[in-house]
């Protein structure tokens, strides 16, 4: 089918997908789709990718508005953290009776 006969348009902004499932704490990426706006965005992820109801939040956001650090900068980009041991709770004794630390 020819774009004109679909009504999609290539100029349609591409969005990334989240979804948080049902026993998620945490939203994934999932996929990328094109819409019109936002709302559109929204329903068409729920209809591809939530059909088997195992979300229970969506979140769409356009590409464009993603900032990421790049893969290949990763020692440079998280190198400070390791001098900063104050971030981790090595100096602190855990009392015998806390379980699970």
């Amino acid at each position: 089918m020819s774009e004109e006969r679909t009504g999609v348009t290539s100029s349609w902004p591409l969005y990334e997908v989240f979804v948080r499932g049902k026993r998620g704490l945490n939203h994934v990426h999932v996929g990328s789709l094109h819409a019109a706006d936002e709302e559109m965005a929204l329903h068409n992820a729920r209809n591809l990718y939530t059909r088997r109801n195992e979300g229970v939040s969506i979140w769409v956001v356009r590409a464009e508005d993603v900032t990421a650090s790049s893969p290949d900068e990763k020692d440079p980009f998280f190198a400070p953290s390791a001098d900063k041991v104050y971030r981790h709770p090595t100096f602190y004794s855990i009392p015998d009776d806390v379980p699970h630390m």
